[in-house]
C-alpha cells in the first residue's frame, strides 16, 4: 500500500485534537515549508527520519536507449534521501 497525503491527512485527525480542516492545513503547511526550503538549495533534516539533501548534477554525456543516439545531458538538481539510523533499523527490524 502507498501511503497518501489524504491518508496522513486522516490518520493526524484521528490521533489528535484537529478536525479535517486543521489537520489539512498542518499538513499542506509542512509539505510547502519542505518544497520550498529544498527550493532554495537546502537540506531537509527531520530527526529520527531522514535528511532529504539537493545534489547538483554536472553537464554529461548520455544515450538515448530507444534509439542509440548520442546526446548532452544539461545540468540539474536532484533532490536524494538518506534514511536515518533509526529508521533503518526499524524497516530491517
Amino acid at each position: 500500500m502507498t501511503l497518501t497525503k489524504t491518508h496522513i491527512i486522516d490518520t493526524l485527525y484521528r490521533n489528535t485534537g484537529l478536525n479535517k480542516p486543521q489537520a489539512t492545513r498542518a499538513v499542506e503547511t509542512f509539505l510547502e515549508t519542505v518544497k520550498k526550503t529544498l527550493e532554495a538549495g537546502e537540506d531537509v533534516l527531520i530527526s529520527g527520519f531522514g535528511k532529504f539533501c539537493v545534489q547538483e548534477k554536472k553537464e554529461r554525456r548520455g544515450r538515448n536507449p530507444a534509439t542509440g543516439e548520442d546526446l548532452v545531458l544539461s545540468p540539474r538538481k536532484v533532490i536524494s534521501f538518506k534514511c536515518s539510523p533509526i529508521l533503518r533499523k526499524k524497516v530491517n527490524d
